[in-house]
């Protein structure tokens, strides 16, 4: 079943007649729409990454997309299904940085317009190049404020069309396009470890990788401070927890998406938790040794990597670097 063109941005549940069914034929379909639009972002080997955890790793480097995250890949394939009418009125989301900057720019590419909803203390990088993609931007306490409520508010009272930043069937499926393009370059892998904020891109992940990789890990990473999905898989249910406190900002998130959590309970055979020093570590190495940015979520899956939480580790491994949009002020800040 292929879900309908726009897509529910609000699902029930899992088992519900309302959640959309996801799969492997709407990923394909996805990167067939993506394709001379998002970048194939390179895939980087390292030996002294081998070494030091042993095993052969393959990072998925998307912070090399384009807004700097895999963010890009979902908002543009869920824009560019909109109907003419709908782009002319415009679109709405919320986000802490990565999705605000994907929604921000596939509007601008699509010639629509976008209002961002977005926590007063988002990074100030992400701020500003969101503002720079054109969109506007309407800021909320995250702490106090529910910031679906005041995106659903705003996108009603002005005729927006709401994209959720995960819990979305062309979302997901448009993420999953990282995931689909790792494995055609390197082959079966026998785990993916890729982070865990709303769900989307583990979601996507999952439906791509266990379908061109039979077997496949799948493992999640969340930051120790929000571990939602790894309560909720544990649950049965989708569970909510207090607002995460965490440097991986990108990951912040109370509870797993309604649909998210329905492909993940099927797909995902674990999730493990990293600190927030744990991340600053893989920040580290990741500059020093691999010559790349990134931001702490971007870093969690190497984090866990890094840090031994895969045991027994497999000998090839696929790991999602999500995204290097940090400022330089707040690099430094990081690692000291």
């Amino acid at each position: 079943m292929t879900p309908s063109p726009n897509g529910p941005t609000s699902p029930t549940g899992p088992g519900s007649t309302d959640v959309p069914v996801v799969t492997f034929d709407d990923v394909r379909d996805a990167a067939r729409r993506l394709a001379g639009v998002a970048h194939r972002t390179p895939v980087l080997r390292s030996r002294t990454l081998d070494a030091l955890v042993g095993a052969e790793i393959h990072l998925k480097c998307e912070n090399f997309q384009r807004v700097g995250a895999f963010k890009f890949r979902g908002a543009y394939n869920a824009l560019s299904r909109l109907s003419a009418r709908q782009l002319a009125r415009g679109v709405a989301a919320y986000s802490s940085g990565n999705h605000a900057q994907a929604v921000a720019l596939a509007a601008r590419e699509l010639g629509s317009r976008a209002v961002i909803v977005m926590p007063e203390d988002a990074p100030a990088s992400k701020v500003a190049a969101t503002a720079g993609y054109g969109a506007e931007i309407v800021r909320y306490d995250r702490y106090t404020g529910d910031r679906n409520e005041v995106c659903r508010q705003l996108a009603e009272e002005r005729g927006l069309t709401l994209i959720s930043p995960y819990d979305h069937p062309h979302v997901i499926a448009g993420q999953g396009t990282a995931a689909l393009e790792l494995i055609e370059e390197t082959g079966p892998l026998d785990a993916l470890l890729a982070p865990v904020g709303g769900g989307g891109l583990m979601a996507g992940s999952a439906l791509a990788a266990t379908a061109l990789a039979p077997g496949i890990r799948m493992i999640g990473v969340e930051p120790a401070a929000g571990d939602d999905t790894r309560r909720s898989l544990a649950a049965g249910h989708p569970v909510t927890i207090p607002v995460p406190r965490t440097i991986a900002d990108g990951q912040a998130v109370e509870s797993p998406g309604e649909l998210t959590f329905s492909v993940n309970r099927r797909l995902l055979d674990s999730v493990v938790l990293v600190s927030d020093d744990e991340i600053r570590a893989a920040m580290k190495l990741a500059f020093e040794r691999l010559k790349i940015v990134t931001e702490p979520s971007g870093a969690s899956a190497l984090a866990a990597l890094l840090a031994g939480r895969i045991d027994p580790l497999p000998p090839r491994v696929g790991v999602i670097i999500s995204g290097g949009n940090v400022g330089v002020e707040r690099f430094l800040e990081l690692l000291g």
